[in-house]
């Protein structure tokens, strides 16, 4: 484990190369799993005001769930309000593009329709942060998933470690100078071998 500015980051930030292969996953990581994506109180604001632009991009599905339960739902297990999932397990913000699924806030954020890129948590994936506020305790942890695996291969054949995958979501949680710590210990370590 690494330290900077009192938070804690795995090794394997600096160590796994990663770089997201839609081609291959078809954004696999918004259709699988047992949670939609972690959303803060502010988030979960901005989504809400944001409906009118999205949903004309969203399914009748989407539409249907976000009307019943709204843009969050609070999933016991974990503690946290997330994106509601539709009976497949896909979030409901997403949309398909050439049979790649796609997250509606990434894609009207790209198209210049919306100033939200998407939720932090999807944003800084593979990264996931631990957080535990009544001890201010943070740490950095890289979340192995098989469904990434093509992601992997091609962080290797791209030699892109984990952190510069991720430099913008991560500068976007912690800032330039935390990112710039990490880049630069990073840097250092490997140097050391």
């Amino acid at each position: 484990m690494i330290l900077i500015e009192e938070i804690l980051v795995s090794n394997d930030i600096g160590d796994v190369e990663f770089s997201c292969n839609l081609n291959v996953c078809k954004g696999a990581c918004c259709t699988a799993g047992d949670f939609g994506a972690p959303l803060d109180a502010e988030e979960i604001e901005i989504i809400s005001s944001s409906l009118s632009t999205i949903r004309p991009f969203l399914s009748e599905e989407s539409v249907a769930v976000i009307e019943e339960i709204g843009v969050s739902t609070l999933y016991p297990e974990i503690k946290k309000q997330g994106t509601p999932l539709l009976k497949n397990g896909a979030c409901v913000f997403l949309m398909t593009s050439n049979d790649i699924s796609l997250c509606v806030f990434e894609y009207l954020h790209d198209k210049g329709k919306l100033h939200f890129k998407k939720p932090l948590s999807c944003h800084l994936y593979p990264i996931r942060i631990e957080e535990n506020e009544q001890t201010g305790f943070i740490a950095v942890n890289y979340d192995e998933w098989d469904i990434c695996k093509a992601a992997r291969v091609k962080g290797k054949n791209l030699s892109m470690p984990l952190f510069e995958f991720a430099e913008e979501a991560i500068r976007r949680k912690f800032g330039d100078g935390f990112y710039d710590q990490l880049k630069a210990t990073l840097d250092h370590l490997k140097e050391k071998g």
